[in-house]
């Protein structure tokens, strides 16, 4: 039978198609010429990206700008990441019911000796041994020192990353927040764990032996950002100041500085999350090393007071320090009329005035107050009639006189 195509194609060799390769998903084959897309970094990577920014970067009056930015975000995600934590589960914190004039926290590695201390300096029996974590719970003692009483807590040791949660060093560092005093112990054999307690005690947004900046902000409508200073400020330039409220999410201020501050100083007075409160730092098993190593380890860390828990070796000492640094005053209270008790005295802090005595004895004596009478080293003399203002001093005797 005769073919039916056309003489043209006729003696033509059919061209093989080529097989299309097949692709997993050929719905979503990509483009040649499309870039791979970026992965987002979390917030824990950003964060770690800053701090080696900040360890890489000189400190000068060139980089003082920058650097104050970098902390200024530093700060933002952190209170990010903190935000995002709370929204887990519950965490257990440790109940601790405040007792006596103040309370005193003890901080420190494992092992560091704190409850050897806490024994040596209260009525307490705080488990004590050669072992990490001997201290499970909080426990509290009260040390009587010049009629003053005083908690002192031991808690658990903590390690580096407690401030982030490891080894529950969120719980153990919020017990600081509502104390008066922190006490540091450091043992001589790891004194490389003094600048790993202050950072985590820092990012638990305590600090230490420093004043609240006197610091005044009052968010506006408009006008942007204006900045009043009654001091030098030669860590800090306006143009930082500006640039930090920006990072911030401030955009219209009035700010009002009367200290002496940083950019640090001035990003914690922005978040207001900051509890100040004073602190001793304490070298303690001074037995356990030469005479040269323990002058080594001085200059290192700079204590305020050296010690040994075990043997007792300068824990007199360190009670007259806690005294000091919680600037107590012993006031003695004076009926009219009667002589002064000079049993137990009324113990107030430094600085303190006639109100604040009359507040902790009765909530009605400020209303009710007529004058009072003082008798000691704030008086010009024996037996002057002073009003609420008034400061008092350690040692008065104060008559005070109430409708």
């Amino acid at each position: 039978m005769a073919s039916t195509k056309p003489l043209a194609e006729i003696g033509k060799k059919k061209k093989k198609k080529k097989p299309q390769k097949k692709t997993k998903n050929p719905g979503k084959a990509k483009k040649k010429n499309q870039s791979e897309p970026q992965v987002k970094k979390s917030g824990s990577d950003k964060i770690k990206e800053l701090e080696e920014e900040l360890k890489k970067t000189p400190y000068n009056k060139r980089t003082q700008h920058h650097i104050g930015l970098i902390k200024a975000k530093l700060a933002m995600l952190k209170e990010k990441e903190l935000q995002r934590g709370k929204g887990g589960g519950k965490t257990e914190g440790y109940a601790v019911r405040r007792s006596g004039d103040a309370t005193v926290i003890m901080v420190g590695f494992p092992s560091a000796g704190k409850s050897s201390l806490l024994n040596q300096l209260t009525n307490a029996n705080s488990p004590v041994g050669d072992y990490e974590f001997t201290t499970l719970s909080v426990v509290p003692g009260l040390l009587h020192y010049k009629q003053a009483k005083i908690q002192i807590l031991d808690v658990p040791g903590i390690v580096r990353g407690a401030a982030s949660g490891r080894g529950r060093g969120k719980e153990v560092l919020s017990v600081m927040q509502n104390a008066d005093l922190a006490m540091i112990v450091v043992d001589t054999l790891r004194p490389n764990a003094y600048p790993v307690i202050l950072k985590e005690i820092r990012e638990a947004n305590l600090r230490l032996n420093k004043e609240k900046p006197d610091v005044k902000i009052k968010k506006t409508v408009k006008d942007g950002i204006r900045i009043g200073k009654t001091v030098h400020l030669p860590e800090l330039k306006d143009e930082t100041i500006k640039a930090i409220c920006k990072e911030m999410g401030i955009s219209n201020a009035e700010i009002l500085i009367r200290s002496q501050i940083n950019a640090d100083d001035f990003i914690d007075v922005l978040e207001g999350n900051k509890k100040y409160i004073p602190a001793i730092t304490i070298l303690n098993k001074i037995d356990l090393v030469s005479p040269e190593r323990l002058e080594e380890i001085k200059k290192e860390i700079r204590p305020d007071i050296m010690i040994s828990a075990k043997n007792g070796t300068g824990t007199e000492e360190l009670k007259e320090l806690i005294f000091q640094r919680l600037g107590f005053i012993r006031i003695w209270c004076k009926e009219v009329g009667k002589p002064a008790d000079m049993t137990e005295p009324l113990i107030l802090r430094e600085k303190d005035t006639i109100e604040i005595m009359c507040r902790k004895l009765h909530k009605d004596f400020v209303t009710k107050f007529r004058f009072a009478r003082v008798w000691g080293p704030s008086a010009k003399f024996d037996g002057q009639v002073l009003m609420l203002k008034h400061k008092l001093k350690d040692n008065d005797t104060v008559e005070l006189h109430i409708r």
